[in-house]
C-alpha cells in the first residue's frame, strides 16, 4: 500500500510525498545508489527526513550526511568526498553551495518548492547542477538520482526534462523551455 507524508512548507503550501511501498523493496533491483556517499542540505528538517527515508528505503547501503545549515554544508563540501549532493535552493543559499560542490566535481541535484521557476532552472543548469527537481517529486527521487549517476551531464538533463516536461508545462507555462534557454542547451 502506498502511503503519503505531508510537509508544511508555509501556511499556504503543503507538500504531499508519496512514500515507497515497503512491500516493493524486495522486488526492487539493486540500486546504483548503494555504497554511495550522499550529502543532503535543506533548511527544513522534515524534508531532510523524507529525502533520507526515500533513499535509505531503496538503497540501505548508501551513506547519507545531512544538514540544515549553509555553514555546515560549506564545511562538509570542502572537507569530505561525495558521490552525489542534494541541495535545496532557498534558505540555505543553494546556488552558493552548488558552486562550491561543482568546484569539487561533485554531481549535484537541486531540489525546490519555492524556487520553481525558469530562472532558477537556468541558473541551476548553468552553474553545473546535474538535475533540478520539484519537491513534489520526492516520491520518485531515487530513480532521478540513479539517472544522475548513470548519465552524463547533457544526456542526464535531456532525460530529466523529458520526464518532467508535462509537469513543467503545467507549473512554468508552455514557453518554459524558451524562457529558460533550453533550446540552446542541446
Amino acid at each position: 500500500m502506498l502511503t503519503q507524508q505531508k510537509i508544511i512548507l508555509s501556511p499556504k503550501r503543503t507538500l504531499c510525498i508519496r512514500k515507497y511501498n515497503p512491500e516493493r523493496r524486495n522486488s526492487m533491483k539493486e540500486s546504483i545508489l548503494n555504497n554511495k556517499r550522499l550529502l543532503i542540505v535543506d533548511d527544513e528538517p522534515d524534508v531532510l527526513t523524507v529525502v533520507e527515508g526515500e533513499i535509505t528505503e531503496a538503497c540501505p547501503d548508501s551513506t547519507i550526511e545531512k544538514t540544515t545549515s549553509h555553514e555546515e554544508a560549506t564545511k562538509l563540501l570542502k572537507t569530505k568526498e561525495y558521490d552525489l549532493v542534494i541541495l535545496d535552493i532557498m534558505g540555505i543559499r543553494g546556488f552558493d553551495l552548488l558552486e562550491t560542490a561543482v568546484k569539487r566535481k561533485f554531481k549535484v541535484v537541486m531540489l525546490t518548492a519555492h524556487s520553481l521557476s525558469t530562472e532558477a532552472l537556468k541558473i541551476s543548469h548553468d552553474l553545473g547542477a546535474h538535475a533540478y527537481l520539484p519537491k513534489d517529486k520526492l516520491g520518485q527521487l531515487v530513480p532521478f538520482l540513479e539517472d544522475v549517476l548513470k548519465e552524463g551531464f547533457v544526456t542526464g538533463w535531456k532525460h530529466l526534462l523529458e520526464k518532467l516536461e508535462p509537469d513543467f508545462d503545467k507549473t512554468l507555462g508552455h514557453n518554459w523551455k524558451t524562457n529558460a534557454g533550453i533550446t540552446y542547451w542541446f
